[in-house]
């Protein structure tokens, strides 16, 4: 029996309850393995989440498409996707516009993603493509962007590549949740891409993912084990994340009021 397909509102309720597992899926094959194996979120492209097989071979995963602020344009041009993307079988739209654009799809009731820490689009304001919010100044002001997405109305951000115990601890003080991409277990999701998990990636490999088999014909026993993993603590692991020094956490956590 196919599960039953979670909401937003279900999300929610199990912040701080269970670590959920989020993957990064490109093709028809590998939204059936992560269906097969139990996978609870995923990012998707939407020619995968439009494609009139997808919900056939995902029903119950939960679906995230979108597109940068480069891609998409205005504030009216994201909710005319928006709408496109959740009547063909989206659940939420990934949006790293401005927080106006934020606010703008959440008050026409569009689910909204955010993104924090390394954003690729946004990659030039935060010195390229590496850790965020390892000084204490930066992580209070991780801090108060992540409140900020909230205060506009998305329910959730991704946060990317920052140290754990900055993750963990804006998670304990905000009820967005977040979905970490080599930012520890302190958050509700972990999240990785499939080209990952598989062995597929080509050229540079991210410090935050991991393998765990070769072969594309056991995609659905990798994603399990990636499943199993979260579960219970043994992902991720210090190698998967980075360090932030104990003279700039102290500062952090008393200038984020102790």
């Amino acid at each position: 029996m196919t599960a039953a397909r979670r909401t937003v509102a279900d999300l929610r309720t199990l912040k701080g309850k269970q670590q959920l597992t989020m993957l990064r899926l490109t093709t028809l094959e590998e939204a059936l393995a992560a269906e097969t194996a139990g996978i609870d979120v995923a990012s998707v492209p939407a020619e995968l989440v439009t494609h009139p097989e997808y919900r056939a071979v995902a029903p119950s995963v939960f679906s995230m498409t979108g597109q940068t602020h480069l891609e998409c344009g205005t504030s009216d041009d994201y909710l005319r996707f928006a709408g496109q993307m959740l009547l063909a079988g989206a659940d939420a739209l990934y949006c790293s516009g401005s927080l106006q654009t934020i606010e703008y799809l959440a008050r026409e009731h569009i689910p909204v993603v955010g993104h924090v820490g390394l954003v690729p689009a946004r990659a030039t304001w935060t010195g390229g493509f590496k850790a965020v919010a390892k000084t204490a100044a930066s992580a209070i002001a991780l801090f108060e962007e992540c409140r900020a997405y909230q205060d506009a109305g998305a329910f959730a951000v991704e946060i990317e590549v920052v140290p754990p115990e900055v993750a963990a601890e804006i998670s304990k003080r905000l009820d967005l949740l977040l979905w970490s991409m080599g930012a520890g277990a302190g958050c509700d999701a972990q999240y990785l891409f499939a080209e990952d998990i598989l062995g597929e990636t080509r050229g540079h490999v991210p410090r935050h993912a991991k393998v765990y088999r070769d072969f594309k014909s056991e995609r659905a026993k990798a994603f399990a084990e990636f499943r199993d993993d979260v579960a219970s603590g043994a992902f991720p692991q210090a190698q998967h994340l980075v360090a932030m020094s104990p003279a700039e956490r102290d500062a952090f956590f008393e200038g984020i009021g102790g």
